[in-house]
């Protein structure tokens, strides 16, 4: 819930369609008031699934798919620099139940201590001032010039 400042996650041994619909639902379930639900969705191949699919249409929950090879395309990715560095780097966890603890410990913190909204919407403009100054793109292409 990257708009909210709020981030959720799901810590899985294996990644499949069971576990991408088992993270979805409850998102699904806290939008209660029938709002279109966007979901950034990397190429898993589970995530192509014909049942997914028809599942996220009924219930109002929109695919956005990044392109293969393109991962500052998905605004979440630069959470998972911080996550790696402050939960996993440098760990020797005995298990997958230990090594899912640091993790959601610093979601938990995280979420705790969000940013005001006000806050959040004036870096939002003020690096699409940046942005718009230098000639550049969301994602870090510069605008095409006329010749």
């Amino acid at each position: 819930m990257v708009g909210d400042d709020k981030l959720w996650g799901i810590n899985r041994r294996r990644k499949g369609i069971d576990h991408t619909w088992a993270a979805l639902r409850p998102i699904r379930t806290a939008r209660s008031y029938g709002g279109p639900v966007y979901v950034i969705l990397d190429n898993l191949s589970a995530h192509l699934n014909w049942k997914f699919r028809r599942w996220a249409a009924k219930n109002k929950v929109e695919l956005c798919f990044t392109p293969t090879y393109a991962s500052w395309a998905n605004p979440i990715e630069a959470h998972f620099g911080p996550l790696r560095r402050f939960t996993l780097a440098n760990s020797h966890h005995p298990n997958h139940t230990v090594q899912t603890r640091g993790p959601a410990r610093l979601l938990r913190r995280r979420n705790k201590n969000t940013r005001h909204p006000d806050v959040l919407a004036a870096q939002r403009r003020e690096r699409a001032r940046i942005r718009s100054e230098k000639g550049i793109r969301w994602g870090g292409r510069p605008l095409p010039t006329a010749a």
